[in-house]
């Protein structure tokens, strides 16, 4: 849908044919002149331009109507609209920094007014003080642009350059001369149009922005007939924490798929989460590449997300927190947000770690069958799937692994270790200077400790009792649980880190092997207990309040598609498609605008759904514009369905019971018996479904045990000491919300 954003503008005068007043709002009778912005909220302009509509009333003819910026008249920069009945549309442009107020006028009596808000092309708007220790692109990265600077000025600014490209017969592509002779290897879209594009490329926000189009006439712009008017905003994936202008993906800033049907495609390495994951940052960021795009090439009859891992990531936290960003999303290999996943991943090393020692000292250990670990872990494991650090642990002889091993080793440090990460580039002084947590690359939601200086951290896991449904289920001893709760413990606080070993840091192996990171756990106290580790509430709520975590407040449509990949040890585990939903479900009632289907990668990746989800998401929004009075659920098309396909692509099953037994307590669905869903560490201990859930509220050891909470097990008085002594505040109570839960976030 073509969301505009009106609520600003205000009608000053009525009509001398006798029209109401409009209060910023559409005049029902059609009597009412109003200006909207086209590229972005009003208060949200960026790079000095904004494209704009003035809607007249039907009984005014346009040539009447002037516009004019702040008292300068700009009536010859607006032409009628073809995508509106009756209206004016153009670009202001030169905009001073901060407000300026446009007015559109009839006559002395008819006048609406827009104020707009101007903020630099470099930024920001609204994410805060711009990180001070932000390194620019390498050479190399800049190449993978077709770039080769210089920058500008300490931003990384760069000059804004556009360039036609074909693609070959070989599908790869090459700079286009639309004055030399057409190429013999060039290819041509699925319509027969030469493949050529239009690719710009700049920077917006410090960040690297490319724009890709159909463009085979090299006719600028101004003139794109095959551009089908619709827009797809590819958001990257990967995990990173910061402190670096980034590189190049070119199967997202050109897709191929999305450049041959006709889309327009939107890309910058600001909404790459392999930069960064300040999702506060990438919003607005992903604003303000819109709003270039539209001021510049025209306003699109949709926008639709795309983009897999944190790509899908931030389908889902934009699609909350910034209405009208994108009309759609498909979401691949999505989770319901970054931070909320960081809860259960900082368990994967401690648990590993336990598990490994058990394994090391006794040959007989059922933690060397790898098929045992999801008793802890809840995660998928395998006794066959090739372990990457086999040569590090020879002690584990028996082949397998986990996918806290497979997916997720590593990321524990990246995301808590302020010493740890790098930029491509950097000095070793420059990297010793950097704090690398993700908690510090978004230190303007997190804040900082007064105390020590470094940013807030929200991961905890006091009175966590990990293990706890192997333990009611039989699969843990009460002795087994009571080691591990005692031995696992909790990360160093920040400033007590350490830098990591190897394989984490090249330079330490092969000697210095510490694959659980364990100089950054907790050393065991008198009693033999690791201490666990405490965050901070403030960051939590932070979290909320900004909207880092998605809350299931969306309304857009949504076809969240995925490979099922549990079998490889993927960290892309197919729970997260349902702990989004089971979340929706919680913010607003339902989830009846998400569909989710699975594609089967059993042996292999052999079939991509995206260009299905694309049709099917073209039909449903189409009909969303053409019927808006039914709204999102009810302009669903018929293959807008909860769905499971077969590895060639094949549908195996499609019905609003496809996932039944997930969220539900029916019987399996078709798709649920076909793809089975994990656990986490969190849920294992009896946290939610959904992982929302950051810091426990506690309850005293007795009051747990006189609850039941430990099945079938009646602790002795000893057990009961050490239980006490392993939870001296006491044990978690998930049946009361998350302690560091606040208010909803804020919509921009």
């Amino acid at each position: 849908m073509r969301r505009r954003f009106t609520v600003v503008a205000t009608v000053l005068a009525c009509l001398a044919a006798g029209a109401a007043v409009a209060d910023g709002t559409p005049d029902r009778d059609g009597g009412g002149l109003r200006l909207e912005t086209l590229s972005g909220p009003a208060r949200y302009v960026s790079g000095g331009a904004a494209r704009l509509r003035v809607v007249v009333p039907r009984q005014v003819p346009l040539e009447a109507v002037t516009v004019a910026v702040g008292g300068v008249d700009v009536t010859d920069d607006f032409v009628a609209d073809d995508q509106a009945s009756h209206a004016l549309e153009g670009v202001v442009r030169d905009l001073p920094a901060g407000a300026s107020t446009v007015t559109a006028a009839v006559s002395r009596r008819a006048r609406a007014s827009l104020r707009l808000v101007n903020h630099p092309a470099s930024g920001p708007m609204f994410s805060g003080p711009q990180q001070p220790d932000f390194f620019c692109s390498t050479p190399a990265h800049l190449a993978g642009f077709d770039l080769a600077g210089p920058f500008l000025d300490d931003d990384c600014s760069l000059d804004t350059r556009a360039g036609h490209y074909y693609r070959t017969t070989a599908n790869t592509w090459q700079p286009y001369d639309p004055a030399a002779p057409r190429p013999s290897d060039m290819s041509t879209t699925p319509s027969g149009v030469d493949f050529v594009i239009r690719w710009e490329r700049g920077t917006i926000n410090r960040f690297v922005y490319t724009i890709a189009v159909l463009d085979p006439g090299a006719t600028g712009p101004a003139t794109l007939p095959h551009w089908n008017r619709k827009l797809i905003y590819y958001f990257g994936g990967g995990v990173g924490v910061g402190h670096y202008q980034g590189s190049n993906n070119q199967s997202e800033s050109r897709y191929v798929y999305g450049l041959g049907a006709g889309y327009a495609i939107a890309w910058s390495t600001g909404t790459k989460t392999s930069t960064h994951y300040n999702l506060v940052l990438g919003g607005e960021t992903a604003m303000m590449v819109k709003s270039r795009f539209v001021t510049e090439y025209g306003d699109p009859v949709y926008t639709v997300g795309l983009g897999g891992s944190g790509g899908g990531i931030q389908q889902y936290v934009y699609g909350q927190n910034h209405k009208g960003l994108i009309d759609g999303a498909v979401p691949q290999y999505s989770y319901p947000d970054m931070v909320t996943q960081t809860i259960h991943v900082g368990d994967c090393e401690l648990l590993e770690r336990w598990m490994d020692q058990k394994a090391l000292a006794d040959p007989a250990s059922k933690w060397r069958q790898w098929s045992n670990r999801p008793q802890l872990e809840g995660l998928a494991a395998s006794d066959t799937v090739a372990n990457p650090y086999a040569q590090l642990t020879p002690w584990l002889a028996t082949p397998g692994s986990s996918e806290c091993i497979n997916g997720w080793r590593g990321l524990s440090p990246l995301a808590l270790n302020p010493k740890f990460g790098t930029a491509p580039g950097i000095t070793p002084e420059q990297q010793a200077a950097v704090e690398w947590t993700h908690w510090n690359d978004a230190v303007n939601v997190y804040g900082r400790d007064p105390d020590t200086g470094y940013a807030r951290s929200a991961w905890d896991n006091i009175g966590v009792q990990y293990g706890l449904k192997a333990l009611v289920d039989g699969n843990l001893t009460p002795g087994e649980f009571l080691d591990l709760n005692a031995d696992v413990g909790g990360w160093k606080q920040p400033q007590d880190a350490v830098q990591e070993g190897c394989p984490f840091v090249t330079q330490a192996c092969p000697s210095d092997v510490d694959v659980w990171s364990v100089r950054n756990v907790n050393a065991p106290d008198a009693n033999g207990v690791r201490p666990r580790t405490e965050g901070d509430v403030d960051a939590m709520r932070a979290a909320y309040r900004s909207g880092l975590v998605f809350d299931g407040r969306v309304d857009i449509p949504i076809i969240d598609w995925r490979h099922y990949l549990d079998a490889e040890l993927d960290m892309h585990n197919a729970r997260q498609s349902f702990a989004s939903r089971q979340r929706m479900i919680d913010g607003k009632g339902n989830a009846a605008n998400q569909v989710v289907w699975f594609t089967d990668a059993r042996p292999a990746r052999a079939f991509d759904q995206t260009p299905m989800a694309l049709s099917v998401m073209d039909e449903w929004l189409t009909n969303l514009r053409a019927h808006p009075s039914r709204g999102v659920v009810g302009n669903k098309p018929a293959a807008a369905v909860d769905s499971c396909f077969g590895t060639d692509g094949t549908l195996l099953y499609r019905g609003r019971d496809a996932w039944r037994g997930i969220l539900d307590l029916g019987p399996a669905g078709a798709c649920t018996q076909r793809f089975p869903i994990g656990g986490t560490s969190r849920t294992i201990a009896g946290g939610p479904f959904d992982e929302q859930h950051f810091k426990c509220a506690l309850q005293p050891v007795d009051t747990a045990i006189a609850r039941g909470v430990y099945g079938s097990w009646r602790p002795s008085e000893a057990e009961k000491s050490r239980l006490a002594q392993i939870f001296p505040t006491g044990v978690c109570d998930y049946r009361r919300p998350d302690v560091g839960r606040a208010g909803p976030p804020p919509r921009n």
